[in-house]
């Protein structure tokens, strides 16, 4: 019972600070391409690491 309301607060807590974040993103003036660069070179390095096994 108290680990269900642990994980209850911690979604809600997490609910809240995405809530917050798209709001703050929304208004400010973000550089979408450089954000889509790094998301990609970072799944580009899980993909490399998935199949060569190396890094």
């Amino acid at each position: 019972m108290i680990r269900f309301v642990l994980v209850a607060i911690g979604l809600a807590v997490l609910c809240l600070v995405l809530l917050k974040l798209a709001r703050d993103l929304k208004s400010a003036n973000v550089d979408w391409k450089g954000v889509a660069f790094a998301c990609g070179f970072i799944v580009l390095a899980f993909y490399l690491r998935h199949a060569t096994g190396m890094g």
